[in-house]
């Protein structure tokens, strides 16, 4: 799956948020300064080229909803991560949020209890 500019981006999780919105509701969620609408439906009209998302129209306006959910992009995303950045591996992964990220290591002890309820179901 294509990875997102972020504007492109914002956009989705605006619509992954709200689950469909016209144009002008897109522009009024995004945040100050906020870029001019025209750019915003360049945007939107990219990501409906790309399969992202879709439309509904009632005359001449268009409501718009997402195509692909957040969990799957969210998914591409991080296996894309894992892949270019951490040679696939998950404990390269979780070892630079220990060292470089300093995660809290009652949140560690949480994470390793969730894997092992897992792996005893």
């Amino acid at each position: 799956m294509k990875k997102l500019a972020p504007r492109e981006e914002a956009v989705m999780q605006i619509l992954w948020q709200l689950q469909q919105a016209f144009l002008k509701e897109i522009w009024e969620q995004l945040e100050e300064p906020r870029p001019p609408i025209t750019t915003i439906a360049s945007i939107v009209k990219k990501l409906e080229t790309e399969g992202f998302i879709d439309h509904e129209s009632f005359g001449r306006s268009h409501r718009y909803f997402a195509k692909i959910k957040k969990e799957d992009y969210r998914k591409s995303s991080i296996k894309s991560l894992l892949n270019n950045y951490f040679e696939g591996s998950p404990k390269q992964l979780l070892s630079y949020f220990v060292e470089e990220e300093n995660v809290d290591s009652d949140e560690i002890s949480k994470l390793l209890q969730e894997i092992q309820d897992k792996e005893s179901k």
